[in-house]
């Protein structure tokens, strides 16, 4: 099941917008991060939710999407995100966040998948424009933020060919292609 789960967990930038994600269903996620590892148990981790379309608004300007896809500026009305988590860091509780955000985040998207959403794991932030727009107190570390919502997007994993090329990539279908390393290119002994 955990297997099936990481095969369907991809990063997905095109959703169907006008399907709503609820607080609730965010707050479900969220949980499951709360239970999830911590260093030295700190758990300084906190979050922002957004469900409204009026909310979602005001974060979507401060996103950068699709690195490798340099003629694309993220989704268009309509197949944005209907949700998002902001992960902060309280930097009140820990200067250091370790891989907290990241065990975190990869939680919520495993579970996101679980109820038939989907989403994109986001560090290309404009952090000092979200801050301001969302009025965050300067203690409050913006370490990721996390885009979900209903897939409106095929994504395909492939080996990565012969040259080594990593980069995603789309298709003259629009079907989002995405290269991985073979296990045995990874395992070193």
């Amino acid at each position: 099941m955990l297997k099936e789960l990481t095969r369907r967990n991809r990063s997905y930038r095109r959703f169907v917008e006008e399907e709503p994600i609820t607080r609730s269903t965010l707050e479900g996620l969220v949980d499951l991060a709360r239970l999830t590892p911590s260093a030295a148990n700190r758990q300084p981790l906190k979050y922002f939710l957004s469900w409204t379309p009026e909310q979602n608004g005001v974060i979507f300007p401060h996103l950068r999407w699709a690195g490798y896809l340099p003629d694309w500026d993220g989704p268009v009305a309509g197949e944005r995100p209907a949700g998002y988590i902001g992960i902060l860091g309280d930097t009140r509780i820990s200067k250091n966040f370790g891989c907290d955000h990241g065990i975190a985040a990869q939680t919520i998207m495993l579970g996101a998948v679980e109820a038939g959403y989907g989403g994109c794991i986001i560090a290309a932030v404009d952090r000092d424009g979200l801050r301001d727009a969302l009025r965050l107190p300067a203690y409050y570390e913006i370490l990721l933020v996390l885009a979900l919502g209903r897939p409106k997007e095929e994504v395909v994993v492939e080996e990565v060919d012969k040259e080594g090329d990593i980069r995603y990539w789309r298709d003259e279908k629009d079907v989002h292609h995405v290269p991985k390393r073979r296990l045995t290119d990874l395992i070193i002994n």
